[in-house]
This record gives C-alpha cells, sequence and structure tokens, in this order.
C-alpha cells in the first residue's frame, strides 16, 4: 500500500537533509536543486521523474524504485543502485557525476549514459546490453563478467575492458579508444 501519491508536482532548492522526503509514489514529478545527500530514501517509488541539479551523493536508496526516471547534472556519489528495487528499472544520466557508485548484478539494458564521469563505478555481472556511454570518462570504472552487447562506447575515454571476462559481440568502439580493450596486455601502441 503507497503512502502518499503525488502527480506532476515539481520540487525546487528543498533541501531533504532538513525537510524529511515523504514515502509514496512520485508520478511524473520535478525535482530541480534539491539535495538528498546522504538522505534515507528507501521504499520510495519514482516513476516518469526528472532530477535536475540535485545532490544525491551517499544517498541510501534501499528498495527505491526508478521506473523511466532521468537525471540531469545531478551529482551522485557513491549511489548504491544495486539496492534499488529492481521491477521495471529504467535510468537514464546526462552530464552526472557517478563517481564510486555501484550498478553490481543489475538488468539496466539500453541505459543512456551521456557525458557522465564513472570513476571507479562497479558494473560487475550488470547486463548493459545496447547502452549508450557518450563522452563519458570511465576511469577506474569496474567490468567483470559484464555483459556489453551491442553496447556504445565509441566516444568514451579511459575505460580498461577484458574481453575474456565480459560480453562484447556487437559492442561499438572508435580506433582511438579501442586500446581500453587491450590494457591487461600491457601492449605498447603508438
Amino acid at each position: 500500500m503507497i503512502d502518499n501519491y503525488f502527480d506532476s508536482e515539481t520540487y525546487s532548492k528543498i533541501d531533504f537533509t532538513k525537510t524529511k522526503i515523504k514515502k509514496g509514489e512520485y508520478d511524473n514529478c520535478t525535482f530541480t536543486n534539491c539535495n538528498f545527500e546522504n538522505v534515507h530514501a528507501s521504499n520510495i517509488q519514482f516513476v516518469e521523474c526528472e532530477f535536475v541539479d540535485c545532490n544525491f551523493s551517499n544517498t541510501i536508496v534501499k528498495n527505491t524504485a526508478f521506473k523511466d526516471v532521468h537525471f540531469l547534472n545531478c551529482k551522485m556519489i557513491g549511489m548504491k543502485f544495486n539496492e534499488c528495487d529492481t521491477f521495471l528499472l529504467q535510468l537514464n544520466f546526462k552530464d552526472c557525476q557517478l563517481n564510486f557508485s555501484s550498478f553490481y548484478q543489475l538488468k539496466i539494458p539500453k541505459t543512456h549514459f551521456k557525458s557522465c564521469n564513472l570513476d571507479a563505478v562497479d558494473f560487475t555481472e550488470t547486463d548493459l546490453s545496447a547502452a549508450l556511454f557518450e563522452d563519458c570518462d570511465l576511469k577506474n570504472a569496474i567490468f567483470t563478467e559484464t555483459n556489453l552487447e551491442k553496447t556504445n562506447f565509441i566516444t568514451s575515454i579511459n575505460f580498461d575492458i577484458d574481453p575474456e571476462i565480459n560480453k562484447l559481440k556487437g559492442a561499438k568502439f572508435s580506433k582511438d579508444n579501442v586500446i581500453g580493450l587491450l590494457q591487461k596486455y600491457q601492449i605498447i601502441v603508438e
């Protein structure tokens, strides 16, 4: 049973570290310049919502649902997306800082990451098939037993993906960044 239902509402400049977020379902809502840093945002449903210029660093999202949710220019350091509700999970990110976040074992095919910083993000055993990493920095991102089939990395940089322990059939790379597939061999390409 849902505690509260919020439809097509706009939340602007709310500091949820001082004003507790109400549990319930937020449908087609927009959050702009809101602070969720270190907030317990567990057991909340966000459906077709948009978050713009928000701070989600270390936010606890255990059993939180993100269904067709878009994050734009958000700071999301240390987010444990692997703890959220996986039913109908659909996320998209643009201009976000996702450093040290975890997508461990999630099924998030076709997810779009555009112009994001993904330093040390854990994609271990994640299904990222047909995902798009457009102009992303993947320095120290962890890809182990990850499904990257048909995933597009053409414009991304600093990734280190081992073709022997990840699924890469149909994945796209540019001639300039294909070296990210050879890091473990310590090959010098000039």
